[in-house]
């Protein structure tokens, strides 16, 4: 506040000029600019030509580096529904691991894999690498397997993951349906489907159930090709009712109370989870593996799910013991037409102290 500032007559000169030259060197930036566009105006639409041209080329010379670096294969294609690979790998995550490629057969007669296995076996990359498969091959790329033969596709659906929708106050079980309803409203035989997962967000018996029969319609009636990811066991009872089911499962090896990840896929069903085993690689303390252990087995002598798709005939009970049985006997001498109304009470009260008497004889 107390300071004074001193100028010269000389600096004023130049302050000024130095502000003119700004201003005329932005003036003069924009009339160039102006003239550049006057002068290309017309040529706008070779120009565009030449740079859609440019992407082109280096989109298909993108796909082809890659392919000649990752020694991917020329996919077939066929005008039928088979989908066969052979040795196919997953482009990502080869790319930052050692990878085990795995084939995949849905020819005519096979459109729906049950596949189950433990978590961290390969379940989910093995879905999400048939999708991006048959998508490369659609967009003209090479493919990251030994042999491709595959149909045009009209979409690929996928329901993996899981998400909510919090601002529209959708949960993440109903975020699931809808996406499931749009798919089998929408999918057709020539459609690619990969299913997750499919029910975990609510109770084991509606999980179960609606996994069931969502599997069901897809296998009977829109017969896309379909890979199903689960770890409901109950599902692979599928390939026993509908003949174009087909059960794989990731391979284990157990050494003692540890599990190791083959990431094969072969023919047949997993012969569990293996979700404490896992839970134990991820460091829980021992003392809750071993709790879960003991849990789990418990779970597994009741067993109440397991019969779910096996069509037992229930045996038929006879209504009294045998067919000596005073009151059948009694039953079968009546004659309703020879009895009064009040006859008929009687007899009926009497049945029942009889029926009462024989259940406390049975009991004690």
């Amino acid at each position: 506040a107390n300071a004074e500032r001193f100028v010269t007559d000389e600096l004023s000169s130049l302050e000024e000029k130095i502000s003119l030259a700004e201003e005329r060197a932005r003036a003069f930036e924009a009339h160039l600019f102006d003239r550049a566009v006057e002068a290309l105006r017309g040529a706008i639409p070779r120009l565009q030509a030449v740079s859609d041209a440019i992407a082109d080329l280096d989109f298909f010379l993108s796909l082809s580096d890659v392919a000649h670096r990752n020694g991917y294969v020329r996919p077939e294609f066929t005008d039928g529904h088979s989908l066969l690979i052979e040795a196919g790998r997953h482009p990502v995550v080869e790319q930052v691991e050692e990878f085990v490629p795995n084939d995949l057969d849905l020819s005519e007669g096979r459109d729906l894999i049950i596949l189950t296995g433990p978590n961290m076996a390969g379940k989910s990359v093995y879905l999400r690498q048939t999708a991006l498969i048959c998508l490369m091959a659609q967009i003209g790329s090479f493919v990251p397997a030994d042999r491709a033969v595959l149909p045009i596709v009209d979409r690929i659906f996928a329901r993996v993951g899981a998400s909510d929708m919090l601002v529209a106050g959708v949960s993440t079980f109903m975020m699931e349906m809808l996406e499931v309803a749009a798919i089998l409203e929408r999918a057709t035989s020539r459609s690619l489907v990969i299913l997750d997962e499919m029910g975990r967000g609510t109770s084991t018996f509606d999980g179960v159930s609606i996994a069931w029969a969502v599997a069901e319609e897809l296998a009977r009636k829109v017969r896309a090709k379909t890979l199903f990811a689960t770890h409901y066991q109950e599902l692979t009872g599928l390939a026993d009712l509908i003949p174009n089911v087909v059960n794989l499962h990731v391979t284990v090896k157990e050494v003692g109370r540890d599990v190791v990840f083959l990431h094969r896929v072969e023919e047949g069903t997993a012969e569990g989870s293996y979700g404490v085993h896992v839970a134990r690689l991820a460091g829980l303390p021992e003392h809750v593996t071993d709790a879960a252990d003991r849990i789990l087995e418990r779970f597994l002598a009741e067993a109440p799910l397991s019969r779910l798709g096996k069509e037992e005939k229930a045996e038929v009970l006879p209504l009294f013991g045998t067919e000596d049985h005073p009151v059948l006997i009694r039953l079968k001498r009546l004659d309703p037409t020879r009895i009064t109304p009040l006859q008929a009470l009687q007899i009926l009260a009497d049945l029942k102290d009889k029926l009462g008497v024989d259940r406390h004889d049975v009991d004690g």
